[in-house]
């Protein structure tokens, strides 16, 4: 197994990621998109630096990989892309919108590189998980927050991990062969 740390805000780090992989493992047939930042502000007192990190972190790495991979998975014919997007990319809710815009963002990416990328047998989906109760998070976010939006799911719960990871799983198997430009909900939120 190869381990190898990459800041995804950073092209040349994300360039050495793409070469090491494919030199160690001889070529990538699986990239799972799952870098995010997210935070809460209002739109009125949130700095440019704010908006823009939450940007870059959240959708502008998902643009590099994908890019970056295409180019070796394109000529090869194969491979899959899941992308890790959220319900807020179709929903709102109060001091989000950086998030929610970005997340807005790797729904289009996902939806407009998928066709580009058919072309070459090439197949890009994404998940959009309403909440999924992980370490960073509870760092991140208040407990009165996470208590909130786990009342607003039907099972009076956040998902876990895992369950996430589930459907990232089928979109990465040949279970899932005829998909691309897909964005599936991993959700139980109440209409």
């Amino acid at each position: 197994m190869h381990a190898q740390l990459c800041d995804v805000t950073k092209e040349d780090q994300v360039q050495a990621l793409v070469a090491a992989a494919e030199e160690t493992m001889g070529g990538v047939d699986v990239l799972i998109n799952n870098a995010g930042l997210g935070g809460q502000k209002r739109v009125v007192d949130m700095t440019d630096d704010e908006w823009f990190k939450v940007i870059d972190v959240s959708l502008n790495s998902v643009f590099r990989m994908t890019r970056a991979m295409l180019r070796v998975m394109q000529p090869r014919g194969r491979g899959v892309i899941v992308n890790n997007a959220s319900v807020l990319g179709w929903r709102a809710q109060k001091e989000q919108a950086h998030y929610a815009a970005a997340k807005a963002g790797v729904m289009a990416l996902t939806r407009c590189t998928a066709l580009e990328a058919a072309e070459h047998g090439v197949r890009i989906n994404a998940v959009a998980p309403s909440i999924a109760l992980h370490e960073f998070l509870k760092k991140a976010s208040s407990e009165e927050l996470l208590d909130k939006l786990a009342a607003q799911e039907a099972f009076n719960r956040a998902a876990e991990p895992w369950e996430v990871a589930n459907t990232m799983i089928f979109l990465a198997s040949d279970y899932s062969s005829y998909m691309t430009g897909e964005i599936i909900s991993v959700s139980s939120q109440h209409p």
